[in-house]
């Protein structure tokens, strides 16, 4: 009877929506507490949180609304980590920022595809998935790491965030070319989204002079968050990733961004406290201990050969462009 009533109520639990909410919030607080005592970023934090409530809290991202701030938290980010690039710093660096890029992608693609399909015995579509896999990055989780570490106002972690969005946009490119459905959306969606990009400094540019310094209600804000919704919603219907209008999108508003830092910073707050952690924690509840441990050898061959692959495209190539170890490292 007890044990009947304590499942009853710990189902109900899991169904309110308001107690669901409390979780998640709740491992949000203790994963920035822990970032806090640790001085690691709360991005990955937050993730490793993730994994111990999916392995042994049996924490799943269920409900329609979680995956919806998951996905926001991810454009979002993105869209701040295009932002906040000063124009003037890409431009000086448009070269090393493209080179990196290409080569952090490249050079994992290629060896890991090979090395699964030949070594590991995989099948094609498998080895290409893990090649594309294991050679991209996360902008939104480099973006979180330079904000934390106050890199991102350096010419360096402008620079980094530059070729990270290179090397992610070869991972869109890369499904796209291998597995992607083309349809007419996406040419709907290059359309659009060009045209949006071409007027999107003007539109911004003047909600902010003529609404933005004078009302509580936010319209700029609304404004980018109503084009990252539309742009977003295109994208996914022409088979393509949200993230990647998200982040043109900020590349190209870069400039307005950079005078009225106050819009930056209150949108800042609002990804950080409300989008992110459910973006974050979600990713690691894709994480399956017990898949794991079988796979152990693979798993940790693959990252030695993804940080190798990495490192050989990238190392030089910082160097060559003046940074010192510490820094290309």
């Amino acid at each position: 009877m007890l044990n009947s009533i304590w499942v009853s109520s710990v189902s109900d639990i899991f169904h309110n929506i308001w107690f669901v909410a409390a979780i998640w919030m709740g491992l949000a607080l203790v994963a920035s507490l822990v970032s806090i005592w640790t001085g690691v970023s709360v991005a990955l934090i937050e993730i490793f949180v993730g994994v111990l409530a999916g392995n042994f809290l049996h924490l799943h991202a269920s409900n329609e609304w979680i995956n919806f701030l998951a996905m926001l938290g991810s454009g979002v980010l993105t869209f701040l980590a295009g932002a906040e690039i000063d124009p003037r710093s890409l431009k000086a660096n448009l070269r090393a920022s493209l080179l990196i890029g290409v080569l952090s992608f490249a050079v994992p693609f290629g060896v890991i595809w090979l090395f699964a399909q030949f070594v590991l015995g995989w099948p094609l579509h498998q080895a290409q998935i893990a090649g594309i896999a294991l050679s991209t990055t996360s902008v939104a989780v480099v973006y979180a790491v330079m904000i934390e570490g106050g890199f991102s106002d350096t010419a360096m972690g402008k620079m980094i965030l530059a070729a990270c969005f290179i090397t992610d946009f070869g991972t869109v490119l890369a499904l796209g070319g291998l597995f992607a459905d083309f349809n007419g959306w996406l040419l709907v969606f290059v359309i659009i989204m060009c045209v949006v990009l071409w007027f999107m400094p003007a539109w911004t540019t003047s909600i902010i002079d003529k609404l933005g310094a004078t009302r509580v209600s936010e319209p700029e804000v609304k404004f980018i968050f109503f084009v990252l919704f539309f742009l977003g919603g295109l994208a996914t219907a022409a088979k393509s990733e949200a993230v990647l209008p998200a982040y043109l999108v900020g590349l190209v508003v870069a400039g307005v961004f950079l005078r009225d830092k106050t819009l930056v910073h209150r949108m800042r707050s609002i990804a950080f406290a409300i989008f992110t952690p459910f973006y974050f924690i979600k990713a690691g509840l894709y994480v399956s201990l017990p898949a794991l441990w079988p796979a152990s050898l693979i798993v940790g061959g693959l990252l030695v050969l993804k940080m190798l692959t990495k490192t050989i495209g990238v190392w030089p190539l910082g160097r060559l462009n003046y940074m010192n170890r510490r820094e290309a490292a």
